[in-house]
C-alpha cells in the first residue's frame, strides 16, 4: 500500500478551499495550513480572515484532528521556517498564495507544487481566468507544476482542459476550474506518492506577451476602451463579471458624469460611426464601439446597486431625450 504524504497546504482565496477539502476527504494528513495574515477591511476596519482560514476554523470545530493555522508576515522569518520544519511534511502544496522564497519551496523532500488556473505556459500571472476570457480563448484549464525560481515556470505535472463557452463569464469559469483543480491536486499527490510522475518542461515556443500574460487587475486594465471592437469590449466585460467588473463613465450633454460598472452586454448588428455614442431606446442602452453597437444589459451606477438597463433608464428619464449622451 502506498504511503500517503504528510502535507503542508498554502492558500488564501475561495479557489484554494476546494483542493484543501478534496485532500482532507481523500484522507491526507495536513497538520498545518499557511495563509495570509488577517487584514483590516470595511469602514469599521474589522480584521477579515482569508477563505482558507475560515474553512480550517470551521473544520477544526467538527474534527477531532485539528489543523494548525500559520499566518506569517514574512516568509523568510526564522520562527516561521522553524515551525514549517517541525511538521516534518514530505510535500508542500500551493494554491493562490504568494511567491515562495527558495528556503520554503525547497524544504520538503518530495518538493512543492502549485495549482495554476490556466494551461501553462499560457496566462502566467495573477489573473489567468479573467485574461483567458478577455483574450477570447476557446479553452482554459488548470495545471499542477513543481515550483522553481521563477513565477509559474516550473515543470508540469498534469493539466486538465475545459472549454470556454461563447457567453462565459469569469464567475462560471472560476467555479468550474475550482472543482477541476481540486481533483487535479489529489491526482497529482497520488502520482507523486506512487513515484509515477514524469514532468514536462514548459515549451514557450510561439508564445507572445499578448496571449501569455495574466497581469494583476487594476483600474487601468479594467476600464472599457469603446474604440475597440464590440466583441473585444464584450469579452472584457465577461472576463471581469461579476468582480471586479468593467468600468466606464457616462457623460450627458451638460458634461455631467456618472461612473458605472458594466456586468453584462449583448452583441448587436447595429452599425454606427462614433465610438462611445449612446442610444437609449425600447428599454435598452446601446453603445457604439469601433464596428457596431453593443447593448448593455446589467450595470451599476456609483453608490447604487446592480440593476438591469430598464431599471436604470426608469431612474434616469432625462436620458431618453439626451442626444449627446456618450460613454468615455
Amino acid at each position: 500500500m502506498t504511503q500517503k504524504s504528510r502535507i503542508i497546504y498554502m492558500g488564501t482565496p475561495e479557489f484554494a478551499v476546494a483542493p484543501l477539502k478534496a485532500l482532507l476527504d481523500a484522507g491526507y494528513d495536513i497538520p498545518a495550513v499557511v495563509t495570509v495574515p488577517d487584514k483590516p477591511k470595511g469602514r469599521g476596519l474589522f480584521l477579515a480572515q482569508s477563505d482558507v482560514k475560515k474553512f480550517v476554523l470551521s473544520y477544526n470545530q467538527q474534527s477531532e484532528k485539528k489543523i494548525d493555522i500559520l499566518q506569517p508576515v514574512k516568509l523568510r522569518d526564522e520562527e516561521f521556517l522553524n515551525a514549517l520544519r517541525s511538521y516534518n511534511a514530505e510535500l508542500f502544496i500551493v494554491v493562490a498564495f504568494r511567491m515562495l522564497p527558495e528556503c520554503v519551496w525547497k524544504m520538503p523532500k518530495k518538493g512543492t507544487f502549485n495549482l495554476h488556473a490556466s494551461l501553462l505556459p499560457k496566462f502566467r500571472g495573477a489573473a489567468p481566468i479573467n485574461w483567458a476570457i478577455i483574450q477570447q480563448e476557446k479553452e482554459s484549464g488548470v495545471t499542477t507544476f513543481f515550483i522553481d525560481e521563477k513565477i509559474d515556470t516550473g515543470r508540469i505535472i498534469f493539466q486538465e482542459k475545459s472549454p470556454i463557452g461563447e457567453r462565459e463569464t469569469v464567475e462560471t469559469l472560476y467555479d468550474r476550474l475550482m472543482e477541476i483543480g481540486a481533483a487535479l491536486v489529489v491526482k497529482s499527490v497520488q502520482a507523486i506518492d506512487k513515484g509515477e510522475v514524469t514532468t514536462i518542461s514548459q515549451n514557450e515556443e510561439g508564445l507572445t506577451e499578448l496571449n501569455s500574460a495574466a497581469p494583476k487587475l487594476n483600474k487601468e486594465n479594467c476600464r472599457i476602451d469603446w474604440k475597440k471592437r464590440a466583441d473585444q469590449v464584450d469579452a472584457l466585460v465577461r472576463g471581469l463579471s461579476p468582480y471586479p467588473a468593467a468600468q466606464t463613465t457616462l457623460v450627458n450633454g451638460k458634461g455631467e458624469k456618472t461612473d458605472l460598472k458594466i456586468f453584462m452586454t449583448a452583441p448587436t448588428e447595429m452599425k454606427g460611426k462614433e465610438s462611445g455614442k449612446v442610444i437609449v431606446k425600447g428599454g435598452g442602452i446601446y453603445v457604439m464601439c469601433s464596428d457596431k453597437y453593443l447593448e448593455i444589459t446589467s450595470l451599476q451606477p456609483s453608490g447604487s446597486k446592480r440593476m438591469g438597463s430598464k431599471d436604470f433608464i426608469n431612474g434616469h428619464k432625462n436620458l431618453l431625450e439626451d442626444e449627446a449622451l456618450r460613454f468615455e
